[in-house]
C-alpha cells in the first residue's frame, strides 16, 4: 500500500480538506508552521518528516503520535530532501556567459566544491556521508515520480565525443527521432555523447535543418572544457532556439564525483547524484525500452557489460534492449559486441541485442523491441482489453 507523500503545501492542503489520514505519510521539507493547528488535531503515528520546519509545540505532537523526524541538516549547501529534479536553471543559473569564473557562483558549482572540501566521494566525516545519501534518496524517489508511465531509452557514448564529430550530429539526430515517437531520452547527463542526446530531444519541436544549424553554432567550441567556451555556446544555441512550454523533456543523470564536467544545458531534467555507482546502475535500470551504446571508451563499455549483467541474470526482473551504434567501433575498434552476442547467446536477452550504422534501423529496432518488451509486461487483462 503507497502511503500519502506530501511534497507541497497544496498537496498537504488537499489531503487535509478531504480528511484523509496522515498516519505513515511522508512529508518532504515543508514548512509546516502555519499548518501546526491542524496538524495537531490529527494523528501522526508511523509518519516521517524530512528537514520540516515546525514549532516545538508541533514537534512534541508528532514525537509523542511515534512519528519519525528527520532533522534539516543547514551546514551543507544543498537540501538532503529535495523534492523534486534539478533543473538547469537551478544548477546553473547563475552562470554568465563570458565570464568562466562566475560558475563558481552557481548551485552546482558551490556543491561540487563543498564536495571536494569534504573529500570527495570518502568524506571523513559521518554527517557529509549521510547528507549525501539522504539526498541520492530523495533524488530517486524523484526520478522515479518523473519517469513513471514513460518509455526510457537511454545513449551512452563517450564524454569526449567532439560536436563537430559525425558521430556526435548521429546521436543527436537519433535522439530527436525517438523523441518525436514518444520516448523520453535519458543519457548520464555530461558532455559528449551524453549532450548529443539531450540536443537532439531539445530540437525534436523544431525544423529538421535547425539541428544542423544548432550543431554548427556548438561546433565554435567543439571540445569539452571547463566551463568557458563550451558553456556559452550551448547557451548561445538555447537563446537562439528556445524549447516550447509543451515540448517533451528529457532526463539528464549526471554526478558530483565527475564534478568537473558541470551538467549540459539541453537536459531539462536533472538527477544529479553525488554516489557514482548509484548512477550509473540506476540509468541502466531505468531504461527499461532500450540502451543505446555510440562510439565510447572505458566508461562506456563498462556500461555496456553492467547492462549485460543486469540483462543476463535480469537482477531488475526484466530484459531490456542493447543497440550498438557503429559496427566498425564496435566490432574491430573495441569489439565489444562478437564477446556480448557470444554471452548472450541462449539467453532471452540475445534476440534483444543489435548493432547499426544507420539513424533510421536504430531508431525502428528501438520501437520493435519496445513493442515486443510491451506486450510481454501486459498483464492478461490488459491483453484481454486490448482484443
Amino acid at each position: 500500500m503507497k502511503h500519502a507523500e506530501f511534497e507541497t503545501l497544496d498537496q498537504l492542503d488537499a489531503h487535509l480538506d478531504a480528511g484523509r489520514p496522515l498516519e505513515h505519510a511522508v512529508f518532504q521539507s515543508l514548512d509546516l508552521t502555519n499548518h501546526a493547528e491542524r496538524l495537531r488535531e490529527r494523528s501522526l503515528h508511523c509518519a516521517v518528516l524530512l528537514g520540516c520546519q515546525m514549532p516545538p509545540d508541533l514537534v512534541k505532537h508528532a514525537v509523542d503520535s511515534g512519528a519519525l523526524l528527520f532533522p534539516r541538516i543547514d551546514w551543507v549547501p544543498y537540501n538532503p530532501y529535495r523534492a523534486r529534479l534539478y533543473t538547469p536553471e537551478a544548477l546553473l543559473g547563475a552562470y554568465r556567459p563570458g565570464e568562466p569564473d562566475s560558475y563558481d557562483e552557481t548551485f552546482d558549482g558551490q556543491v561540487y566544491r563543498h564536495y571536494m572540501e569534504r573529500g570527495g566521494p570518502e568524506p571523513p566525516n559521518f554527517i557529509d556521508l549521510l547528507a549525501q545519501r539522504l539526498h541520492d534518496q530523495a533524488i530517486t524517489d524523484a526520478l522515479h515520480e518523473f519517469i513513471a508511465g514513460q518509455r526510457v531509452v537511454a545513449i551512452m557514448g563517450g564524454h569526449g565525443m567532439s560536436r563537430d564529430a559525425d558521430a556526435y550530429h548521429t546521436v543527436a539526430r537519433i535522439a530527436r527521432r525517438l523523441t518525436r515517437r514518444g520516448f523520453l531520452l535519458a543519457s548520464g547527463g555530461g558532455p559528449g555523447a551524453m549532450e548529443a542526446t539531450h540536443l537532439g530531444a531539445w530540437f525534436a519541436p523544431h525544423a529538421d535543418d535547425a539541428l544542423r544549424e544548432a550543431i554548427d553554432r556548438l561546433a565554435v567550441a567543439p571540445h569539452y572544457t571547463p566551463v568557458g567556451d563550451w558553456l556559452d555556446a550551448a547557451f548561445a544555441v538555447r537563446d537562439a532556439f528556445p524549447r516550447p512550454d509543451d515540448a517533451p523533456p528529457s532526463l539528464g543523470i549526471p554526478t558530483w564525483h565527475y564534478g568537473h564536467e558541470p551538467p549540459n544545458a539541453f537536459a531539462t531534467h536533472i538527477a544529479k547524484y553525488f554516489t557514482n555507482s548509484l548512477r550509473e546502475d540506476g540509468l541502466l535500470a531505468i531504461a527499461r525500452h532500450g540502451v543505446v551504446f555510440a562510439p565510447g571508451s572505458a566508461g562506456t563499455i563498462q556500461e555496456i557489460f553492467q547492462d549485460a549483467a543486469q540483462n543476463h541474470y535480469e537482477t531488475m526482473g526484466h530484459a531490456s534492449p542493447m543497440l550498438f551504434l557503429d559496427r566498425d567501433y564496435w566490432t574491430r575498434q573495441k569489439p565489444v559486441y562478437p564477446l556480448l552476442r557470444q554471452l548472450a547467446d541462449g539467453h532471452p536477452y540475445g534476440d534483444l541485442v543489435h548493432i547499426s550504422d544507420e539513424v533510421d534501423d536504430v531508431v525502428s529496432s528501438v520501437e520493435r523491441f519496445a513493442a515486443t518488451q510491451d506486450a510481454a509486461r501486459r498483464t492478461p487483462q490488459e491483453s484481454a482489453a486490448r482484443h
